[in-house]
């Protein structure tokens, strides 16, 4: 059975940097896609960034890119999420997911965590 446990949310100022860990245990983590989506409070989940099976190809929400670095271990079965200059806009809850075919879309994700809280102060 997939589980999928995100790790490392915490309260930042903005302007700070954080790294989320999500930790996927199955037997095919290699088989997916995997990517990054989040929550605020009173809004839809949003996609933020997605990695292929062999970490060649990224993509990523236009407000994050240059500052969020999605990065996968497949040895380790670990997705990564690196953000950079917070803002405080992009507190939520930040969620893992896998998918089988390459989507911005987060309904089109399969299967996802309980997500880790990332709260950016001013």
């Amino acid at each position: 059975q997939v589980q999928l446990v995100e790790s490392g949310g915490r309260l930042v100022q903005a302007g700070d940097s954080l790294r989320l860990t999500c930790a996927y245990s199955g037997p095919t983590f290699s088989s997916y896609l995997m990517g990054w989506l989040r929550q605020a409070p009173g809004k839809e989940r949003e996609f933020v960034a997605i990695i292929t099976r062999n970490s060649i190809g990224t993509y990523y929400q236009d407000s994050v890119k240059g500052r969020f670095t999605i990065s996968r271990d497949n040895a380790k079965n670990t997705v990564y999420l690196e953000m950079n200059n917070l803002k405080r806009e992009e507190t939520a809850v930040y969620y893992c997911a896998e998918a089988s075919e390459f989507t911005t879309d987060p309904d089109k994700c399969e299967f996802w965590g309980e997500g880790t809280q990332v709260t950016v102060s001013a």
